[in-house]
């Protein structure tokens, strides 16, 4: 039963991820409507970044006192009606507006989601769960672009954020009447003795770690940290890779694909690089070296985009998809420090603090990245300016790195 868990994780993060992506996808039509600059359309997906961090902070708090069942429910119920409100505006400050309530929703996604698979989950399968459902962030990757084009030329975008939300109040009915932790459910003694295997009961009960205490320690800046450093490079490739591909000359009727190569790839290696650190805890070795070795691969997994405007579109997509990958084995493994280091009744307030610390990067980058488009580009090509960002995204994982290693070079667990 454990796995039908992930399931229902795995489908509310495609969720979550279709709609993130469907302003990028849309770009092309509201820059003829809107008029609005690269960088104004910076500052509106800022403005969802800056309301997800505070969103995140919330989220943090409320699962791990109200618990992931309910607070999954109020986070997916405020997201869903925040994407249908999008159809019901009509420039650059109502998508600033909209862009912030969807933030303000989403945040419980994540801390609902790791909180889950703490319960349900023993330490070595951790990892593994968190980077299938984690995966629903490449399907909805890989769905939007396939299918949001050809709704919003066929029928107009608004049905495309319509029908997005619509999606999400579907989901609740699956989840409010099946999900509760492993104590309420009615499960095999054989199920129940191996999520028991490696921890301790699992219990909704108020942070036994005050919330305020835990910014003094080392094992949460060090999930801290990764996020801000880290977070900015997957959102520049939701947000921008239709707008880079656009500005090759391949409009979004035509750059679909590619799209939907590169996070079909994200998705099958991404989910490789979640066993792979658990196989080496099978094998043996300590939580500390499991998780470090797998995320160093994965930093250098990253560094080859590097070479990204230098090269035609459809190796652009190996080496992005590549990238891509990293980043989610990179983020799947991040997210289980957590549970690793941290009793189960405070993984959600560390991930919403980190979390909200990845979205304050995710919050700069993007008016940074549309300022240096606009200053960079020409009309010729915007590679130059492409190139100075992709450089920064190649090197941030092995600085996060660095540094995660600094801050916890034993990966010691916190104490109640």
């Amino acid at each position: 039963m454990r796995w039908t868990v992930v399931v229902l994780l795995f489908f509310a993060t495609t969720i979550n991820y279709v709609d993130r992506q469907i302003l990028s996808l849309i770009k092309p039509i509201l820059d003829k409507e809107l008029g609005w600059s690269n960088t104004e359309f910076g500052l509106v997906n800022s403005a969802f970044q800056g309301a997800y961090g505070l969103s995140l902070l919330f989220f943090g708090w409320f699962v791990d006192r109200y618990g992931a069942k309910i607070g999954y429910a109020v986070s997916i119920t405020f997201w869903s009606l925040a994407a249908m409100a999008h159809a019901a505006v009509g420039n650059v400050s109502g998508f600033f507006f909209a862009r912030a309530a969807l933030g303000l929703g989403e945040g419980g996604n994540f801390p609902a989601a790791i909180k889950s698979v703490a319960q349900w989950f023993p330490r070595t399968e951790r990892a593994f769960a968190t980077s299938i459902f984690n995966a629903g962030t490449n399907a909805g990757a890989i769905l939007a672009p396939a299918i949001v084009p050809f709704i919003a030329l066929s029928y107009g975008w608004e049905w495309a954020f319509l029908g997005a939300g619509l999606l999400g109040l579907i989901w609740l009915i699956f989840w409010i009447p099946w999900f509760d932790i492993p104590e309420k459910k009615n499960i095999s003694n054989e199920e129940r003795a191996h999520i028991y295997s490696e921890i301790e009961t699992s219990t909704e009960t108020k942070p036994s770690l005050p919330w305020s205490s835990l910014l003094g320690y080392r094992q949460t800046w060090a999930f801290i940290i990764p996020k801000f450093l880290t977070d900015p490079v997957w959102w520049f490739f939701l947000i921008w890779l239709p707008d880079f591909f656009n500005k090759r000359g391949l409009e979004i009727k035509s750059s679909w694909i590619h799209l939907v190569t590169i996070y079909s790839m994200v998705t099958v290696l991404s989910i490789a690089g979640g066993w792979l650190t658990g196989h080496f805890l099978r094998k043996g070795w300590s939580v500390n070296r499991s998780r470090k070795t797998g995320m160093l691969i994965f930093a250098f997994c990253a560094v080859p985009i590097l070479f990204v405007t230098s090269v035609g579109n459809w190796e652009v997509v190996l080496l992005i998809g590549l990238a891509g990958a990293a980043h989610q084995a990179w983020s799947a493994n991040l997210y289980t420090t957590v549970s690793d280091m941290f009793p189960k009744e405070a993984v959600a307030s560390v991930i919403g603090i980190g979390g909200m610390a990845g979205a304050i990067g995710g919050m700069l980058f993007p008016p940074f990245v549309g300022s240096v488009i606009d200053r960079y580009a020409t009309a010729e090509s915007a590679d130059p300016a492409y190139a100075i960002v992709f450089t920064m995204c190649a090197f941030a994982y092995l600085i996060a790195w660095v540094l995660m290693y600094l801050l916890t070079p034993g990966m010691k667990e916190v104490r109640k």
